[in-house]
């Protein structure tokens, strides 16, 4: 039986509504859907690492999985996928262009403080306030290169045309160098909140899920 494991985005929660809205679609198909929690009470000390080896852990030793993920939750789960036995990845708005997405939204006077200070207070949308964020989160994310992610396998990324966090053209070029990636295109934002029934039907036709 496939597991299907769901991935939230950056300071975002298991209580987002795009993995609310998914897991009752999920369930009313009867099927689960996992919604990890990728803050594990310490969103301050969080790492792509942490977030891959959490992953990896709640994978365990099932033999068919399908990751879906959110943003930077979509690029923790294409890493996955180049070391775990994943069969397919659903990625919303992925950030491939991270961490040089950071270095060129922030200031160098920023960086510099962040790394001086050890720490850049960040919003965290799940909480709904300001939090603290260590510098080993960029730190730790220097050590992953997108060319290194050459696996490929059966994807479907669906991404706003209109995201100014995370340009729909990292999308466009990961498609480009895998050939089993569907990218569906949105008239929408990085959120893609106005549009979860059409996630959803792409969801579902991609799984062929009656």
């Amino acid at each position: 039986m496939t597991a299907y494991i769901y991935l939230h985005g950056f300071a975002s929660s298991p209580r987002s509504s795009k993995a609310q809205y998914l897991r009752d679609r999920f369930a009313k198909q009867e099927i689960e859907l996992e919604v990890l929690d990728l803050n594990q009470g310490d969103f301050s000390s969080l790492t792509l690492t942490r977030q891959i080896q959490q992953t990896v852990a709640a994978i365990k030793d099932r033999s068919s999985v399908t990751l879906i993920g959110s943003s930077f939750g979509g690029l923790t789960s294409t890493w996955v996928a180049q070391r775990q036995r994943v069969n397919q990845l659903i990625l919303l708005a992925p950030a491939f262009g991270f961490p040089h997405s950071w270095y060129s939204r922030l200031l160098p006077d920023q960086i510099k403080h962040w790394r001086e200070s050890g720490y850049l207070s960040v919003y965290h949308y799940g909480e709904g306030r300001e939090i603290p964020l260590h510098y080993q989160f960029l730190e730790d994310a220097d050590n992953y290169s997108r060319s290194e992610l050459k696996r490929s396998l059966p994807t479907l990324i669906i991404h706003g045309i209109h995201d100014d966090v995370v340009p729909i053209q990292v999308s466009r070029d990961y498609a480009k160098q895998h050939s089993q990636v569907k990218l569906v295109e949105l008239d929408s934002d990085h959120g893609l909140n106005d549009v979860q029934e059409r996630i959803w039907l792409e969801i579902r036709d991609f799984l062929g899920i009656a």
